[in-house]
């Protein structure tokens, strides 16, 4: 995975950096990563797909179902060594495995996402608009998205996911964490 420097998104991170909305603090950044492959990502790709498909190998028809049935297709199991990778590639030192699969969850399409997106980011837009002149700043993120990577991205296409890992083995996870 390579890091893509937006260079509009600087003053979006550089505001959800420090932003606070009465009682809670956001700290946050948004990114944007190529999917092709950069260094050990192919040695590492490789060697997820088989450990992937190993533990698909060991179930039995007798077993219960598997969280993991969802990674028989092989575009399923390349989604999700992709959203490993790109975890890896932003916390490298939290080693993020296809073990921790069923932490992954597919989410609804674009527009059921942006409405909970933009419910948990209300109170921030507002302290946006204040500090910007009264823009919008759902107005401005999406126009950086639109500009800047939908030759590339489709939003209206894309699957989003959602990553929730263990309480026990998160090193990020603090209360009021999301």
């Amino acid at each position: 995975m390579k890091f893509l420097d937006i260079a509009p998104l600087q003053s979006i991170n550089n505001f959800l950096s420090h932003v606070c909305v009465g009682e809670c603090a956001i700290q946050g950044k948004i990114e944007a990563y190529s999917c092709k492959h950069a260094r050990t990502d192919k040695k590492l790709s490789l060697s997820l797909e088989h450990e992937i498909l190993d533990y698909l190998g060991q179930s039995s028809d007798s077993d219960p179902p598997s969280p993991f049935q969802f990674l028989s297709t092989r575009s399923s199991r390349k989604t999700l060594i992709y959203l490993i990778l790109t975890l890896n590639q932003i916390y490298p030192d939290y080693d993020v495995s296809a073990v921790q699969a069923q932490n992954f969850f597919k989410e609804e399409v674009w527009n059921g996402f942006k409405q909970i997106f933009e419910t948990y980011l209300f109170e921030t837009s507002k302290e946006w608009s204040a500090a910007n002149g009264g823009s919008s700043f759902f107005e401005n993120l999406y126009k950086v998205l639109d500009e800047k990577l939908m030759q590339v991205v489709k939003l209206p296409e894309c699957e989003i996911y959602s990553y929730n890992p263990d309480s026990d083995g998160d090193p990020f996870m603090e209360q009021g964490a999301m």
